[in-house]
C-alpha cells in the first residue's frame, strides 16, 4: 500500500516504494547523501568507476551500521548494569527500613 517513487542517484532514475511518508523523506535525504558522497569522490577518484565508487560507499555505510550496532549493544550492557546496581540499591533500603 506504499506510494511509488522515483530517486535519482548517481544520474540514473530508481523507481521505489515508500510505505509512509516519513519513509519517502528518508529515502530522498539519503539518495541525497549518497549523491554528495559520489560527487566528492568524482573529484578525490577521478579514474574510478561508478561501481567502484558505490563499492566505496557500501563499505563505509556498512562500517557506520557496525560501528552503530556495537554502541548500541554497549549501551544496552551499560543500562543492564544501571538496572541492576538500581534494584541492589533499593533492595539494600528495604531491607534497612530506609
Amino acid at each position: 500500500m506504499g506510494q511509488n517513487i522515483t530517486i535519482k542517484i548517481a544520474g540514473r532514475l530508481y523507481s521505489f516504494v515508500a510505505n509512509t511518508p516519513e519513509d519517502e523523506h528518508r529515502m530522498r535525504v539519503a539518495a541525497d547523501g549518497i549523491n554528495k558522497v559520489l560527487s566528492a569522490y568524482d573529484g578525490k577518484y577521478p579514474d574510478k568507476s561508478l561501481e567502484d565508487k558505490l563499492v566505496f560507499e557500501a563499505m563505509n555505510e556498512a562500517l557506520a551500521k557496525q560501528r552503530a550496532w556495537e554502541e548500541i549493544m554497549a549501551a544496552r550492557k551499560e543500562e543492564e548494569s544501571l538496572r541492576k546496581d538500581i534494584e541492589s540499591y533499593l533492595t539494600t533500603i528495604e531491607k534497612n527500613g530506609r
